[in-house]
């Protein structure tokens, strides 16, 4: 879809939600404040995607509704520390700022137009859901409604697939809402190395569940996490590579035994029996449990 008959409105908000989408795939898995202050060329003006002030809601002088919203992990407001295990949550109006503020997310629940949450994971840092949607506002109550079910997978958002953002269809799960945070937090657990080879191209990283996220006991917390080159998370899923209860890796016999090019030699071979890196706070390490569970499937794949 071209976007050159799009009004401005729609034009900034594509460019935005693209931008966002090629950090993420140059593994930027979370942002902090002055980066986002900092924002993005278009049309030849900066764009900041948050408020230099430090207010909630970012809303540009030209846009005709909100452009973002952020809650934070500690604060006053009773949105702080947003839980996003629900499609939807409340988001208090801004009682310390203009009613400008409140009467442009407002506009954009009349509209429908799309916007970024910033969910914070920590103090200073959040990671970008988008587009969500202003579902319902209660002036009584003073909280507009966010509908987070439309967030489309942040690294696989393609601007040209919607004839209209406001037309787009409830398509996503639990488990793709969960990944960016999921993968955020994992990433800067294991400080954007692989915990199997040290490989630091947060690129070429993802975040692997331990117990299957497909599992219901596979929650997306950093205990069930490791972070893994994409190589060793292809491994790991396929059973060809394990890692036992006591952090160390463990290669499929049937691979030790084979002979082939460098990489299988390197990249796989030489993996055999070397301990796992792991965070360097025990409270993000992996869980016991779950490795043990994980490794039964290794053991009996492998059998």
């Amino acid at each position: 879809m071209a976007t050159d008959g799009l009004d401005y409105d729609l034009r900034l908000r594509l460019a935005a939600f693209g931008w966002l989408s090629e950090q993420q795939a140059r593994g930027v898995s979370e942002f902090d404040r002055v980066m986002l202050c900092h924002g993005f060329e278009f049309e030849g003006e900066r764009v900041p995607l948050v408020d230099w002030a430090g207010k909630g809601i970012r809303n540009p002088r030209r846009l005709r509704s909100t452009l973002s919203i952020r809650t934070t992990t500690k604060g006053t407001y009773p949105d702080t520390g947003v839980d996003i295990a629900d499609d939807e949550f409340e988001y208090h109006y801004q009682a310390r700022s203009t009613e400008g503020d409140n009467t442009k997310l407002r506009r954009a629940y009349e509209l429908g137009d799309p916007l970024i949450y910033f969910h914070g994971i920590r103090s200073g840092w959040s990671v970008p859901l988008y587009p969500v949607y202003v579902i319902a506002d209660d002036p009584a109550a003073k909280v507009f409604t966010i509908d987070l079910s439309r967030v489309e997978q942040y690294d696989e958002f393609d601007p040209t697939g919607f004839d209209d953002l406001r037309r787009y269809a409830p398509s996503t799960s639990l488990r793709r809402l969960h990944q960016p945070v999921f993968r955020a937090v994992v990433m800067h657990a294991y400080e954007n190395q692989c915990s199997v080879c040290r490989l630091r191209h947060p690129e070429l990283l993802d975040a692997a569940h331990i117990v299957r996220d497909r599992d219901e006991h596979g929650f997306a917390h950093v205990t069930n996490g490791l972070a893994l080159c994409k190589i060793h998370h292809a491994a790991y899923d396929r059973d060809l590579l394990g890692i036992r209860p006591d952090y160390h890796v463990a290669v499929n016999h049937r691979l030790l035994d084979e002979i082939d090019g460098p990489m299988l030699r390197h990249g796989l071979q030489e993996m055999h029996d070397t301990r796992l890196h792991l965070p360097r706070r025990r409270v993000d390490r992996p869980s016991a449990e779950g490795l043990a569970a994980r490794w039964q499937e290794f053991t009996t794949a492998n059998a």
